[in-house]
């Protein structure tokens, strides 16, 4: 397994935690750290641009990257494909750039089999009932789709365990906080600043005299 000198963070928690919102504002908060594109088969919403919040691509191209084995993880949610671009991921963290994969819990213990250095973060709701609302205040889905959210939530939520860190996102910014102390406190870490301070380090160890 290479080395990288980026760090690969999962995030996963059920639909309706807020993940997607904290780690927009996490990322234009910290310019070392970079959200993966997946590739995904569903149908395009409104709004959605390609390239920048999926590559949209059809059945027939997913099947051909899979037989390139050009995906780190993949996954088939409610009839749709996703996969993560394994070349742009490896890429990117041999440049030094964290990334970010928003992913479910089964998609986090494919990266974990293969990168075991990733670091796996779980986010929950602070209560079923504002789960619900949170799901409700979206309008866009009936109540049976909703309730077959909250049953796929429980599942999700019941993998937690899985992960490194948990955070409980109750108050916005006291979770964005939590989220930014984990990259931190990843980045002091002895394997990675012996890293990116080499040459500090050499110089305050050398014994060539001081002029």
């Amino acid at each position: 397994m290479p080395t990288y000198s980026g760090t690969l963070y999962t995030i996963s928690a059920p639909s309706g935690a807020g993940k997607t919102s904290l780690v927009t504002q996490l990322v234009a908060r910290d310019s070392n750290i970079r959200v993966s594109v997946s590739h995904t088969t569903r149908e395009k919403r409104a709004g959605e641009r390609n390239g920048l919040d999926y590559h949209f691509i059809d059945d027939t191209q997913f099947v051909a990257m899979l037989g390139e084995n050009a995906f780190l993880e993949h996954a088939c949610v409610y009839g749709n494909y996703y996969g993560t671009s394994q070349r742009w991921v490896q890429e990117t963290l041999a440049k030094g750039t964290d990334v970010i994969l928003e992913i479910d819990w089964q998609g986090a213990a494919q990266i974990r089999k293969k990168i075991s250095t990733s670091v796996g973060i779980f986010i929950l709701p602070p209560s079923r009932q504002a789960l619900l609302e949170r799901l409700t205040g979206r309008g866009q889905d009936d109540k049976e789709v909703i309730q077959q959210r909250l049953a796929m939530a429980r599942e999700d939520m019941s993998h937690y365990i899985e992960a490194d860190y948990l955070i409980v996102n109750k108050v916005f910014e006291t979770a964005l906080a939590e989220l930014e102390a984990i990259i931190r406190s990843r980045r002091l870490r002895m394997t990675v600043q012996e890293q990116r301070q080499a040459r500090l380090l050499q110089e305050l160890l050398s014994e060539t005299p001081i002029r």
